[in-house]
């Protein structure tokens, strides 16, 4: 009689994992490349001109509107209740008004003038400070460049800086508006490491040839660094084109505001201009007279263009005039 043997029961088996595929192995080249100078990914790709796009839309939208309401009509303003930002009914009735002769005409020409005089004036004073104090052997170099450097973390207070403007004889005078700001510790610092940059043969092959300190700053040091005197320069150009606090400390005679005061007294303050905003009235020329709103929009475009005009002339030149001299400083 046999005897029959129960089946043995096998364990199932656990289901075996796919192979996961490598990841493909970064070339050499690859690999050395930090993160950031990686190829983009095609969401990466997608997105940098939609959020480029979103930036430009932000900080442009604030001038459109600024700029439209100058050009818009009392109703226009009126229907709007403000700002407005569909055009309709455009007029050049309130730059008519504000430049025909006015206090706006007089301010701005000041402005252009101080700004042109000073900026001229900081960069010379700049550019040879600078140059002294980069090289080594220069007389009184550290203590100097330790006076410079001081400014940094004490600054004069108002009550000194007028106690001395007025010493001076400067009250109600455009040189109050130059001279207290003439010097940026920050553009010297800046230009001084530029300076530094500059390889010493090149000045030490120009001594050999028998050039003086001047020469070598002229001939050899300038046309090596138009980059950060360009630069530079820009910064003087909108610091002086849009200070109003010295102006506001100094001046005293109405009609010798620069345009950024009569812009604070007239929009911030809501204070009628001196004089009237111009000396033709647009009515006389066929236009109908311009709404208050709209004077004070286009004073604000006539503040602002002459900056948006050249920067873009300047703009190429901020990575290798300020990034560069800073790094090496």
């Amino acid at each position: 009689m046999t005897t029959q043997q129960a089946p043995v029961r096998q364990k199932p088996q656990a289901p075996v994992p796919a192979r996961r595929r490598p990841a493909p192995r970064r070339s050499e080249e690859e690999a050395g490349r930090p993160v950031w100078e990686e190829e983009p990914s095609f969401l990466g790709r997608l997105s940098k001109p939609v959020v480029l796009g979103l930036v430009v839309l932000i900080v442009s939208f604030p001038l459109y509107v600024v700029v439209v309401t100058s050009l818009s009509s009392t109703e226009a303003v009126t229907r709007a209740g403000g700002l407005v930002v569909v055009p309709r009914e455009l007029t050049i009735a309130a730059y008519v008004q504000l430049l025909s002769g006015g206090v706006v005409t007089r301010a701005l020409v000041i402005s252009t003038v101080i700004t042109i005089v000073g900026t001229f004036l900081s960069l010379a004073i700049t550019v040879l400070a600078a140059y002294g104090l980069s090289r080594p052997g220069s007389l009184f170099h550290r203590p100097l460049l330790f006076v410079v450097l001081l400014t940094f973390l004490f600054g004069p207070g108002i009550i000194p800086s007028y106690l001395l403007v007025n010493s001076l004889g400067m009250i109600d005078s455009y040189s109050s508006l130059i001279l207290p700001t003439a010097v940026s510790a920050f553009n010297l610092i800046v230009m001084r490491s530029f300076f530094m940059g500059i390889p010493s043969e090149l000045i030490d092959s120009a001594r050999i040839d028998g050039a003086g300190e001047f020469s070598v700053l002229v001939r050899i040091v300038m046309p090596l660094s138009k980059a950060v005197v360009a630069v530079v320069g820009l910064f003087y150009a909108v610091g002086y084109w849009n200070a109003f606090f010295n102006a506001l400390l100094y001046i005293n005679d109405n009609n010798k505001w620069p345009l950024q005061l009569v812009l604070r007294t007239y929009i911030v303050e809501s204070a009628p201009l001196p004089g009237g905003a111009g000396g033709i009235s647009s009515v006389g020329m066929g236009l109908d007279p311009a709404p208050s709103l709209a004077i004070k929009m286009a004073i604000v475009v006539i503040a602002i263009v002459p900056v948006l005009v050249l920067y873009p002339f300047i703009q190429k030149h901020f990575t290798k005039g300020v990034i560069i001299g800073a790094v090496k400083g």
